[in-house]
């Protein structure tokens, strides 16, 4: 199997296509529509041959911006970047209903934050939304709601995006359009011995190395650190993620063709709920955890409060918690089974002693391994 073979429609049923401003857009702001009708025309082409497919499509700000006379691209501060989204949309959603319109399709606007995706009911909303709109044949065009979105509850770019949506519409890939062709082993403007990456399929500290931080047009927000970070959502989901050139016309078909960039290949096993749990971006806590706990997690153990250290945070039962390491490495993510009063309280201590501290039957564990995912 290529890895392009992987999105093809008999191995992949449904797709998630992310398209950065920077492709969208051009500098003088305005939509590069030509271009964006080859993509459309490359996404009819995946629907005529059975697949389903959803576009995360950036572009609102800088649409806005342009319309708006606003410096900086509309990003000077966030009032700028909210007034520009919400200018923008408009322009931007009109856009691709005309386009797929034109190849007898038709288009849906979704605008999600960061709390539709984090929280469960929300999230399961959204994915009977998904899950219906893709069933009518309709193409969910997908965005950030930055009108309302604030620095501190937003996704701040559309990979993560992307491959949360991906997750929502239980796709098996994830493509992203980006201004590079893939990831290489050194940022390759300043390297010329640089090679392109084919394949990833472990995301370990030698390949988390290589990405470079930062947007290379100015335009989006999104680096290889952000697109790192969607393949780490897209694999635990289930999906495989594909980094590939957006900067030629008709990209999607010259992936099919070529299977040129770089494809993260899915990890296996993990239910909807840990999927979900390993794709959030926000916790309400921590929870510290000293060297041998942290291999009985990965031994896929439960986290006793034997093995904790510290808790930092205020959360409930039932929310959402990191689980770090001795030297604050990520080790996993799960759903506390104590509030952080009570977690606090019998930190370090072994099971037979936790009744006397809290006042009633302890429950098994800090955190259970059926609601836990490592990381």
């Amino acid at each position: 199997m290529t890895p392009a073979d992987r999105f093809a429609p008999a191995a992949c049923p449904r797709i998630v296509v992310k398209i950065g401003s920077a492709l969208l857009v051009d500098p003088a702001g305005k939509v590069r529509r030509e271009w964006l009708a080859g993509v459309v025309a490359d996404i009819a082409d995946r629907i005529a041959a059975g697949q389903h497919v959803a576009v995360v499509s950036s572009g609102a700000i800088a649409l806005g911006a342009r319309r708006l006379k606003l410096p900086k691209g509309g990003r000077a501060s966030l009032e700028d970047a909210q007034a520009a989204a919400a200018t923008g949309q408009i322009a931007l959603s009109q856009c691709w209903a005309e386009l797929l319109a034109e190849r007898g399709l038709t288009a849906a606007q979704m605008l999600v934050t960061l709390d539709d995706l984090e929280d469960r009911r929300r999230y399961l909303n959204a994915s009977a939304t998904l899950e219906r709109l893709m069933s009518l044949g309709v193409v969910p065009v997908i965005n950030e709601n930055d009108s309302v979105a604030t620095e501190e509850i937003r996704f701040g770019d559309n990979d993560r995006l992307a491959a949360r949506i991906g997750q929502a519409a239980s796709a098996r890939g994830v493509i992203l359009l980006s201004d590079i062709d893939g990831l290489y082993t050194a940022n390759p403007q300043r390297d010329p011995n640089a090679v392109l990456v084919p394949e990833v399929k472990r995301l370990d500290a030698r390949i988390r190395a290589m990405a470079d931080g930062g947007s290379a047009s100015g335009m989006g927000s999104g680096g290889m650190i952000s697109k790192l970070e969607a393949a780490r959502i897209a694999m635990s989901a289930g999906a495989n993620l594909a980094i590939i050139s957006g900067k030629i016309d008709h990209p999607l078909s010259a992936f099919t063709a070529t299977g040129h960039g770089t494809v993260f290949v899915a990890e296996k096993g993990a239910s909807a709920r840990k999927a979900w749990l390993a794709g959030r971006l926000t916790a309400k806590g921590v929870i510290h955890v000293d060297a041998g706990a942290a291999h009985a997690l990965g031994s896929g153990r439960s986290l006793l409060a034997a093995g904790a250290t510290a808790v930092e945070g205020r959360f409930a039962r039932g929310d959402v918690v990191d689980i770090l390491g001795p030297d604050a490495t990520p080790v996993a993510r799960g759903l506390a089974e104590y509030d952080a009063l009570d977690a606090g309280l019998i930190v370090g201590r072994r099971s037979d002693a936790l009744e006397a501290l809290l006042g009633y039957a302890p429950r098994a564990a800090l955190v259970h391994r059926d609601h836990m995912v490592l990381l």
